[in-house]
């Protein structure tokens, strides 16, 4: 039966573990700080584990359960959490909304954030080739709702540089793609989003990865996700962190300017509607 909370409703598994957390550190005798430096990670990052800033990821979890003799029990509890995304994004996804700065770079696909339903739908089903309709509009319904942090016209700050393979890519065809960079625009004119675009002539300059993002918090050090074919990596070792800091403003400067960048996609933009018509 589950605990109540502080405000009399029952307890999710995310407070119960945050409130286990706490309390079986406390009977071992660590401070934040002590249980930071076993588990290789900082005390900041333990109080925002038990706070909710951060979730309780398995392999922190595991690293926890042996510091403390805990078994199994947090890597069990870590597994309890659930989330409307799939399981390599999830923890990512709950930082991104506390983010008040969000950097992305993107290589071949328009980023998460600013896709389409029609163009997520494309590429969900093109990763996706057999799976049942329903399986692929639940994450298209979850990618949506994702977006609505954009909703708010102050956080977080939005910066997006993509390589201009992006851009030329179709996903969905071409109306799918004349109304994905036509809202990319939007974003931009709406002074929602900055936008720098690779051009192919930079080289190799300016490449990072498939998808690389870099959020930023008012409270908490900076984080990085990256993510490949069904996997994502979430890195907060603060000299990777800002290895990936050089490599995003090498991509700025080999980027072209945020004006030429916006009059690029809403010319390639037109050229698919113009496909389109014919």
């Amino acid at each position: 039966m589950a605990k109540p909370n502080d405000e009399g409703g029952a307890q999710t598994p995310e407070e119960f573990a945050r409130e286990e957390l706490r309390r079986h550190r406390e009977v071992a005798g660590l401070t934040q700080d002590g249980l930071g430096e076993r588990i290789f990670t900082t005390g900041s990052y333990v109080g925002q584990m038990e706070n909710g800033q951060r979730r309780l990821r398995p392999e922190i979890a595991a690293l926890i359960d042996k510091e403390l003799g805990t078994g199994d029990y947090f890597s069990r509890l870590s597994k309890a959490f659930k989330s409307k995304h799939v399981e390599y994004f999830a923890v990512a996804a709950e930082l991104e909304v506390r983010a008040t700065a969000i950097y992305e770079y993107g290589s071949s696909l328009v980023l998460g954030l600013l896709q389409t339903e029609d163009y997520a739908r494309a590429v969900i089903r093109g990763g996706n080739p057999t799976a049942l309709d329903a399986y692929v509009e639940s994450l298209v319904s979850s990618r949506m709702e994702r977006q609505r942090l954009l909703d708010d016209p102050v956080t977080p700050e939005l910066w997006v540089v993509l390589h201009e393979a992006v851009l030329r890519t179709v996903v969905g065809g071409h109306v799918v793609m004349a109304a994905q960079l036509r809202h990319i625009a939007a974003c931009v004119r709406d002074h929602r989003m900055t936008l720098q675009v690779v051009p192919f002539t930079a080289g190799a300059q300016g490449t990072l990865g498939s998808l690389v993002t870099i959020m930023q918090f008012p409270d908490a050090p900076d984080v990085v996700y990256t993510e490949g074919p069904r996997v994502g990596h979430l890195i907060d070792y603060p000299a990777l962190v800002q290895r990936h800091w050089k490599l995003y403003d090498l991509a700025r400067a080999a980027a072209l300017s945020p004006a030429a960048s916006l009059a690029l996609t809403e010319s390639v933009a037109e050229e698919y509607e113009g496909c389109a018509q014919t």
